[in-house]
């Protein structure tokens, strides 16, 4: 099997291509990013090249499988560019929604006969009629103002068009494995998520408690290898068990948590938000004031995966990373 990653120097890359070069069915990697990954290994190469690009087509010839992790997180992130929100949100969205779009149709036209799309549990959003666990069937529902879920649901909507559009005559629609994992901890985890969970402070929130998960970066790799090897297609929820509070969760990381109230945590996030961006958008906060927790289930029975670490496991594991750096 011939796979092409996109996003190859991104942060859950660093996990998945070793493991991926490992895997005997595989034959050949071909890594797609405007950066090096800095990743060297016999079965891999890698090529500089703009998700956007037309001429991604010639790198598709003969793949079997793409894997699309090429997603802009932050819109500070993109480098070389002044700060100004609106700006890195027209460039976030042209990457991330239109350069998706122009793998999956180039990939298509190239024969590829799988995609593994790297979608999030963001696409849900945290509101408050949430369930107490959200299947694959429920509403995708972003939160306002959180650029990255909205462009992860954009996507998702493109490919519902794109798989429906079967027809005799054109080219075959890929199977496509829509991965949504929860927020996605680990040495490689996104450096804003880390360092907020760095900070002993926790947003002050009546009872009952909002839940949510997290998922260790290494099952979100084993994930994406169990959609390579099993022939099912649609989506897929990953996170570990059991749901947690955000209170929880920082009082488990810090020997001493501190409750933030919430509107001055909202005014602190909005503050560095317009000044700089580096706390994120609006939506990030926003969406820990209600539950979102997933069921993951349907992975479990036709993708024979399972966390292989607990919630617990997961900030136990990350304080040890932090307490190493």
């Amino acid at each position: 099997m011939r796979v092409l990653v996109t996003g190859s120097a991104s942060h859950l890359a660093r996990v998945l291509l070793p493991r991926l070069c490992l895997e005997a069915d595989v034959s050949q990697v071909l890594g797609v990013d405007l950066r090096a990954s800095g990743f060297r290994h016999a079965k891999y190469t890698e090529v500089q090249d703009d998700v956007r690009s037309p001429e991604l087509g010639r790198h598709l010839r003969g793949v079997d499988a793409v894997i699309h992790l090429a997603f802009v997180v932050l819109p500070t992130s993109l480098k070389g560019r002044p700060w100004h929100r609106n700006g890195h949100r027209a460039l976030m969205r042209d990457i991330n929604v239109n350069g998706s779009a122009n793998v999956f149709a180039l990939a298509r036209a190239a024969g590829v006969t799988r995609i593994v799309h790297l979608s999030s549990a963001a696409v849900y959003g945290a509101w408050p009629d949430n369930p107490p666990l959200l299947d694959e069937s429920s509403p995708r529902r972003a939160m306002p103002g959180f650029a990255y879920a909205e462009d992860k649901v954009a996507v998702e909507d493109w490919l519902d068009a794109f798989e429906a559009d079967a027809k005799p005559g054109h080219a075959p629609v890929p199977g496509v494995v829509r991965l949504r994992p929860h927020v996605i901890l680990g040495p490689h985890a996104q450096p804003l998520l880390r360092w907020l969970l760095r900070q002993p402070f926790y947003p002050s929130l009546p009872d009952p408690q909002p839940l949510t998960q997290c998922i260790w970066e290494d099952d979100v790799a084993e994930a994406i290898l169990s959609a390579l090897r099993y022939p099912h297609s649609g989506s897929f929820n990953l996170a570990a068990d059991p749901p947690l509070s955000f209170r929880d969760m920082q009082r488990a990381r810090h020997a001493l948590a501190l409750p933030l109230p919430f509107a001055l945590a909202r005014a602190l996030h909005r503050g560095l938000w317009h000044i700089s961006g580096i706390a994120g958008e609006p939506g990030w906060l926003e969406g820990m004031r209600y539950s979102l927790a997933v069921d993951s289930r349907r992975a479990e029975r036709e993708l024979r995966w399972r966390a292989a670490r607990s919630t617990y496991e997961c900030l136990q594991r990350l304080r040890a990373a932090s307490d190493r750096v």
